[in-house]
């Protein structure tokens, strides 16, 4: 089954410099003979330029190696109504997701095409999202001991050299290295606002929740190793105070998703209260010790992230039941 287009889609809000690096990277990676290409960019209630730089792009109408290019604008704010609006356009039959601060391994399209064409079978793609370390990143980001932080502030997916199938039970990727196709995007529905970031918060796991959903709508998913994208390291991501936050935001959404977890009650499980206590403990305890210190706060955040995740998770459940009892 061979392939004739790809569309390449990107949501961005507000980040027009990292926009420019994105696309520089899309137009120089390497695309398989005979493969259009087309960069689509949803412009998500951007106020810094950036749809003027879009307007004057597209009236170029291609750039570098016969590359089409085209925008449209989406007003209300937050991901999921970008990826919603992508979802109504009319695009190639395989769509590659790019986050508006990644840039593409020059190798990316023609792994994916590759891929796309020996396994019709599948209609969903994804590859590796590694660090772009620029030697800006402080040394504790590489630590390898009993205290190294994890999970990095910056987005990381390596599942090795091999390429195999992933199912239901995971390990899941989120959006910013996936590929689907049309008729997948259009089938299994839309992405739920209610998860995704608004702007540049630290919410999220609309895409996560979205491929889930596929899977368990009997989508196949195929792991690419060569489909590679690299993750733009923000400076700013190493400060204390945004690493609590994106701990406990993405707790928080991890046991919003999680439907093994045990929740026939009202109030969080003890075992959550226990760990938040435990943490803080250890956090006290670790004053002096910088790299304990660090390591317990991104602890308690993300255990009390759990917490409010549980509780949004009831949220849900009680707003699905009484969504049921109206049919």
């Amino acid at each position: 089954m061979s392939l004739d287009a790809v569309t390449v889609a990107i949501c961005t809000h507000n980040r027009l410099d990292l926009l420019r690096r994105t696309i520089a990277s899309i137009h120089a990676a390497q695309r398989p003979a005979g493969c259009r290409g087309e960069i689509l960019v949803v412009a998500n209630a951007c106020s810094d330029g950036t749809e003027q730089w879009l307007t004057d792009m597209a009236v170029n109408g291609a750039g570098p190696h016969g590359w089409s290019f085209r925008h449209v604008r989406e007003p209300a704010l937050g991901k999921a109504h970008a990826l919603n609006r992508l979802r109504t356009l009319e695009t190639a039959e395989l769509i590659a997701f790019v986050d508006d601060d990644h840039r593409v391994d020059p190798g990316y399209l023609r792994s994916l095409v590759e891929a796309a064409e020996r396994h019709p079978e599948s209609g969903l793609f994804c590859g590796r999202i590694l660090p772009d370390w620029d030697g800006r990143e402080p040394a504790w980001v590489h630590d390898t001991g009993p205290y190294r932080l994890y999970p990095l502030p910056v987005p990381r997916f390596d599942l090795g050299d091999e390429e195999r199938p992933l199912g239901v039970d995971g390990p899941c990727p989120g959006g910013g290295n996936l590929a689907v196709r049309r008729e997948v995007l259009r089938r299994v529905g839309p992405f739920r606002s209610d998860f995704g970031p608004v702007g540049h918060n630290l919410g999220g796991a609309e895409d996560i929740e979205w491929v889930r959903r596929a899977l368990a709508q009997g989508e196949r998913l195929q792991y690419v190793p060569g489909m590679v994208q690299y993750h733009y390291v923000d400076p700013d991501r190493f400060r204390l105070a945004y690493l609590m936050k994106k701990s406990f935001e993405r707790s928080a959404s991890v046991v919003r998703l999680e439907r093994s977890m045990p929740s026939d009650g009202t109030a969080p499980p003890r075992f959550m209260w226990i760990k938040v206590f435990d943490r803080l403990v250890r956090l006290v305890v670790s004053a002096a010790d910088a790299s304990r210190r660090r390591f317990y706060a991104m602890r308690l955040a993300g255990a009390l992230g759990e917490i409010h995740g549980y509780r949004l998770r009831r949220r849900d459940e009680s707003l699905s039941a009484i969504g049921k009892g109206k049919e």
